[in-house]
């Protein structure tokens, strides 16, 4: 065997859309045999890719600006190459997302020889290009021969988003050195059972032993040594150390990395001519371009074959009046917290629909409303086309991002220093957009403001912000636990949404999973937005044949409202669901919901599962907390 075969250096795939939710630049992935960690995007590299051509969406780029700087300036795809099927030892073999094994401590699955990847105990071998996931690391010095050898199961982490491995020896030996060998050899048992982690760490040179459980818990913490500061996907280390308390993580968690990402439709801009929105759509190929290369534009460009009807200073002038706008747009930023919504809300609510185009077409599904849903809906349009775009600015360990106060959990970085471009991937799709009516929850707003059951919910919001936070600040005098609540408002639509999405589910043949949602609430500068967007959005370039679009016909969309409201009502689990409400010390964010009647897969939901209480939708024990209080 020769050791070019060895070492193959495509180990798995993961898909485009896992890079913004799961698997990410920081993230540690799970493959058969052993984890690797995603490194920064200074290892990535697009030289020599004709397919890496940067996504065109000029609002998600100047929202992703003004969140994490000005030096980027791209939205960049994943770096692929075609031909890997017919060539799997080719060139596409060489191109991908670039990965390092972590941790950095193996264990041997048949003498539980414990060692890190630089004792010289541990190889790799990765012989068959059709078969990465084969990939994997064996003990060479084993009596067996060579017997797997799996990762190290355990990591420290902090809420400062750092990233080390487990200090093995420094634990077995209790802060101190082995008195027989100065690199000693460890062996990890597990010894099972139903109460934890039972697994003891022994030294073989001085017989010393300790289970894990001791660095398990607040006491553990006390055992373990104080944060590096390393970031391990950007190569480096923090030289004067962190003060957050680390704490052990098993690898696999689903806490060790929460990815924290901005997304837009590509909508056009409200009132914009259908020149100002193609010049938006194509930004990205458009504006690098002079007017003096126009006409070489027109034969070469596929952005330009769609502005053929228009003349070469009319494209010029459109280019300048958006641009103008970007520039203002970025003298005028004052927060890190970007609005991507009020352009989608202008358009879904507009009295007059864009102009259709072939990522974004819109079609009212009746007008007026039907008797049937006289007060449940104020309007539905049909999203025929959507496309959506997803960006990675940066992700968090431990506590997971707020997508509304950028500041609530420390951000890490993508980069060691500051990156010209973001991941990013697009999808395609269709939806439905639905609006409430406005004096319907204005009435409601009224009726449950001073209510019991708001004010629990505004207190464990209290809380919840509190236990976040309170490892990051010195003092809470100053912290206004109150910040950024949603209201009462959110809380209705977005369990409206969620008793919409499991029924639709049931009804277009998409899991919920396949599904998401964006909630399009009151803000201060605009208290009266109702709006709830359900769509589907998949990386084929057709998107979706209509399933869902087709739901919002006046019969089928009758029949769903009906079945929502009505299901909503009652829960396998009441009256334990149905009498939930948060009370102190908790800080969960729900009342009447659980997973049997409005929990929904994780990327379905823009608010993680948090601010759902059926009782503000339909009535349960008090019919005056319901924002549909007159079912039958």
């Amino acid at each position: 065997m020769t050791e070019p075969a060895m070492f193959r250096r495509r180990v798995g795939s993961v898909r485009p859309s896992h890079l913004m939710f799961t698997s990410g630049v920081g993230a540690l992935v799970d493959l058969p045999n052993f984890s690797v960690l995603v490194k920064g995007l200074d290892d990535w590299n697009h030289q020599g890719l004709p397919e890496a051509m940067p996504i065109a969406e000029p609002r998600l780029l100047a929202a992703v600006q003004q969140s994490i700087g000005k030096s980027v300036q791209k939205l960049m795809p994943a770096p692929w190459m075609e031909g890997l099927d017919k060539d799997p030892a080719g060139p596409a073999s060489k191109i991908g997302v670039p990965v390092a094994p972590f941790p950095g401590w193996l264990r041997c699955t048949h003498c539980n020889e414990l060692g890190g990847l630089d004792s010289g105990i541990f190889r790799f071998e990765n012989t068959k290009p059709r078969k990465p996931h084969e990939a994997r690391f064996f003990h060479d010095k084993c009596k067996k021969r060579k017997p797997l050898a799996v990762a190290a199961r355990f990591v420290l982490t902090c809420t400062g988003g750092h990233l080390d491995d487990f200090p093995y020896a420094h634990f077995v030996h209790r802060g101190g050195t082995c008195a027989k060998a100065s690199h000693p050899r460890l062996r990890m048992e597990d010894r099972g059972g139903n109460l934890g982690a039972n697994v003891e760490i022994k030294c073989v040179n001085c017989g010393e032993h300790r289970n894990i459980r001791d660095a398990q818990g607040k006491r553990g913490e006390e055992n373990l040594p104080r944060c590096r500061g390393r970031h391990p996907h950007l190569a480096t280390f923090d030289p004067q150390g962190c003060d957050a308390r680390p704490k052990l993580l098993v690898v696999g968690a689903s806490n060790q990395w929460f990815a924290k990402g901005l997304a837009a439709l590509a909508v056009p801009q409200s009132g914009a001519s259908a020149l100002d929105a193609k010049v938006e759509l194509h930004w990205g190929a458009v504006s690098g371009i002079d007017k003096p290369m126009y006409a070489w534009a027109r034969e070469n460009a596929s952005a330009f074959k769609e502005l053929d009807q228009w003349s070469d200073d009319e494209i010029a002038e459109a280019v300048a009046r958006h641009r103008a706008k970007l520039d203002g747009a970025a003298d005028d930023r004052a927060d890190k917290n970007p609005d991507l919504r009020t352009a989608e809300w202008e358009v879904f609510s507009a009295a007059k629909l864009p102009d259709p185009n072939t990522d974004f077409t819109l079609r009212r599904a009746f007008q007026p409303v039907p008797d049937e849903l006289t007060g449940i809906y104020a309007d539905v349009v049909q999203a025929e086309r959507l496309r959506e775009v997803r960006a990675l600015i940066g992700f968090t360990r431990l506590d997971a991002p707020d997508p509304e106060d950028p500041d609530l959990v420390k951000l890490v970085q993508l980069a060691r220093s500051k990156p010209t471009w973001v991941p990013a991937s697009e999808v395609r799709g269709e939806g439905i957009f639905l609006k409430v009516p406005e004096d319907l929850l204005q009435a409601w707003e009224e009726r449950v403001e001073k209510t019991e059951a708001m004010r629990l919910h505004r207190e464990a919001y209290a809380r919840h912000r509190r236990n976040r936070y309170s490892d990051r600040i010195a003092s809470m005098s100053d912290f206004d636990d109150m910040a950024h609540w949603p209201g009462a408002r959110f809380i209705a639509l977005h369990t409206l949404s969620h008793l919409l999405i499991r029924t639709i589910s049931l009804e277009c043949g998409y899991s919920s999973a396949s599904l998401s949602e964006r909630i399009y609430s009151g803000t201060e500068d605009d208290p009266h937005r109702s709006g709830i967007l359900i769509y589907t959005a998949v990386p084929d370039a057709e998107g979706t044949l209509g399933g869902l679009v087709s739901l919002a016909e006046p019969e089928q969309l009758v029949r769903l409202t009906r079945r929502a409201l009505a299901d909503a009502r009652h829960c396998s689990s009441d009256p334990l669901c149905a009498e939930r409400l948060p009370q102190a010390p908790a800080d969960f964010l729900h009342g009447a919901a659980c997973h049997v009647c409005l929990f929904v897969s994780e990327t379905t939901c823009e608010r993680g599962n948090k601010f759902l209480d059926r009782r503000f939708v339909v009535p349960i024990a008090e019919p005056d907390l319901a924002l549909y209080p007159d079912l039958p």
